[in-house]
């Protein structure tokens, strides 16, 4: 009781419906920015060759304008009539409609549990008795409302909403009843499609295809979202991938390699565009941020470049949901730790159509490759366990079909350490988990957190001049597998720091100081 009468006063939430207002000469709030000056600190290091480090701090000074009203927002999904599209649509409208269900453990209120913009908080500082304070993420800015956002997109299967919900088996009886009224006038728009990309067990579905050129498809997804966004009254569209995993495309140069070279291919309809880029081509020539949430590798050079050119925000690669998120957590730690992982085997079998589509070879070797360079950058980071030239540690990722447990995956992994004194430490994991309901949380927050980025500008060093961050948005690599990070720029799996980057920016955004957690306060006599 003591212990617990402790954490109660040591820590503080917020109010979930209160606004955090910050007291400095810094920062400025008018009634449609929130301008902050701010100064941002790192460091340069010039490595000599035999090793030593010559560390210099650097300091930059930034000016952040935000604008504090969410524009009218819709979210337009490649994959509407899957599992996550279904599966997230009636999520909103759900929570939307604060539906309640019975299930046999008693009643279910709806809410957006996974979500770190709508169930997280964040620590902004401690009262002068030394309780700490925490808010909601989603109240450190304005964010737009889940509820608020209007929801719509293509799919290669006709099946209405309510039908495809209740295909993908994810939601109880009741909450299924009670939704059906609200999605069984909803459907999905054709789509681009292309078997030689997909398995070929998926022919199946596909009632619902454009029967066009490439050119021609890429137009009329162009009209699709013209249409989307004057039917709904929106100030801007973000589109998002969440269909079937794609095989990889060969790049070609002449073909991907440059934004010019990816119009004229998709001018020849050439073989190797992928559906999926089609979809980011038309998104980015409509000014609309495109989010890749599969593993395939949709933003080729070419797209990027017409994304940079377009000023259009891009990110990907492959929804961070499941086993992936858990093993980038615990590499981290035992790396951190100074213990070596030498073998991770990690195993999955799923019933859903993503394990379908994936029993396909090609397919699996896209997802194979999204999972398995989770640790490189954990590993590279500790020179004393890993020495130049040391392999990597032995990684195999199998996933296998299994139509009885349909999307309530199973993932199990084994991860052997090397610890003190030449001993081995064994770790074993299992996971069960719906599929879809870990995912799709992760595409309102990269919905919601793309937005924001696209209400933010910056200035350097006192300049009059602001613009947004650059195109690439790898800000939202915790939310990713394979973070799509600007060229020549690092990339980072930490889960830890793929958070903090995300929670710090916010801080920045207005004129808090990066989280360092050193607690000085509470430890130096002359503060005590």
């Amino acid at each position: 009781i003591l212990a617990q009468a402790i954490f109660l006063r040591a820590t503080v939430l917020l109010s979930l419906d209160m606004s955090i207002h910050v007291q400095s000469d810094n920062v400025k709030y008018d009634a449609e920015t929130i301008n902050t000056q701010y100064v941002y600190r790192s460091t340069i290091v010039e490595k000599d060759s035999e090793g030593n480090m010559k560390v210099t701090p650097t300091e930059t000074n930034l000016t952040f304008r935000t604008q504090r009203k969410p524009g009218k927002t819709g979210l337009m999904l490649v994959g509407l009539g899957g599992n996550n599209g279904s599966t997230i649509t009636a999520a909103v409208i759900a929570n939307k409609l604060k539906m309640k269900w019975e299930t046999k453990k008693g009643e279910q209120s709806a809410n957006y549990f996974g979500s770190i913009t709508q169930s997280s908080t964040i620590r902004i500082g401690q009262t002068k008795d030394f309780e700490e304070v925490y808010a909601p993420l989603k109240n450190v800015v304005p964010m737009v409302d889940p509820s608020d956002l209007a929801i719509g997109g293509w799919d290669c299967s006709s099946s209405n909403l309510a039908d495809a919900m209740r295909r993908a088996q994810v939601f109880e009886p009741e909450l299924q009843r009670q939704l059906r009224p609200h999605m069984e006038h909803m459907t999905p728009l054709p789509a681009i499609f292309d078997i030689d990309f997909v398995a070929t067990n998926q022919t199946d579905r596909a009632d619902n295809v454009l029967n066009m050129s490439k050119r021609e498809a890429v137009e009329k997804v162009r009209q699709d979202i013209r249409d989307f966004k004057a039917a709904h009254e929106l100030d801007k569209v973000i589109v998002l991938w969440t269909a079937n995993t794609e095989r990889f495309t060969e790049i070609q140069e002449g073909t991907h390699d440059t934004s010019d070279h990816i119009l004229a291919a998709l001018a020849r309809s050439e073989a190797e565009l992928a559906p999926s880029g089609c979809y980011a081509i038309a998104s980015i020539l409509e000014g609309c941020s495109y989010i890749n949430g599969a593993p395939q590798n949709t933003l080729v050079p070419g797209i990027a470049d017409l994304a940079e050119k377009h000023n259009v925000f891009i990110a990907g690669d492959d929804f961070k949901s499941g086993q992936t998120k858990m093993k980038s957590a615990l590499i981290e730690f035992f790396v951190g730790a100074g213990i070596k992982p030498e073998c991770i085997a990690s195993y999955n079998h799923l019933g859903n159509n993503d394990g379908r589509n994936l029993t396909s070879a090609k397919q699996f070797r896209s997802k194979e490759i999204s999972k398995a360079n989770v640790v490189d950058d954990m590993v590279a980071s500790n020179e004393i366990l890993f020495p130049p030239g040391t392999d990597k540690p032995d990684h195999c990722i199998v996933i296998k079909y299994l139509p009885h447990v349909g999307d309530s995956k199973r993932a199990m992994d084994e991860y052997i350490f090397q610890i003190f004194m030449g001993g081995q430490q064994c770790v074993v994991m299992h996971n069960t988990c719906e599929d879809s309901l870990l995912a799709s949380p992760l595409i309102l927050d990269l919905a919601i957190l793309t937005e924001l980025m696209q209400r933010i500008e910056v200035s350097t060093d006192g300049g009059e001049t602001f613009e947004p961050t650059r195109h690439v948005l790898s800000i939202l690599s915790y939310l990713l597998k394979a973070p799509v990070v600007p060229k020549g720029t690092p990339v980072v799996n930490a889960l830890n720091r793929q958070k903090q980057c995300i929670e710090n920016l916010l801080r920045a955004l207005v004129g808090l100081p990066a989280e360092n957690n050193m607690l000085l306060e509470c430890k130096l006599r002359q503060t005590a």
